[in-house]
């Protein structure tokens, strides 16, 4: 299966989740490999702002960036990390209730 790209650059790359949870619900990855936030360091925490820098240009591309949007990572066993490589899940489309999985 082919992934529906929806942002790249040297840095990110963003795709739509197979398994959406919401209208909009893209995934947005650091091209470079860090497991989790937990095992950032301070030579990888410039990700963390490219990954943010990614999830406001999809959100005007997706034209909710004055409706909103979420964004959320899970960082180990307990969160529910499935995937062994940093990523954000952005959420958008709907209103949004308070319900963190």
């Amino acid at each position: 299966m082919k992934a529906d790209v929806v942002f790249e650059d040297q840095h990110v790359m963003a795709f739509r989740d197979i398994h959406p949870q919401a209208p909009i619900h893209i995934l947005i990855i650091p091209k470079q490999h860090i497991e989790r936030v937990a095992t950032l360091t301070d030579e990888t925490m410039h990700v963390v702002g490219e990954l943010h820098r990614a999830a406001q240009k999809i959100a005007q591309q997706q034209n909710v960036l004055d409706k909103g949007f979420r964004l959320i990572t899970n960082s180990g066993p307990d969160s529910g990390q499935m995937i062994q490589h940093l990523h954000y899940h952005f959420l958008a489309g709907q209103l949004m209730s308070w319900r963190p999985a």
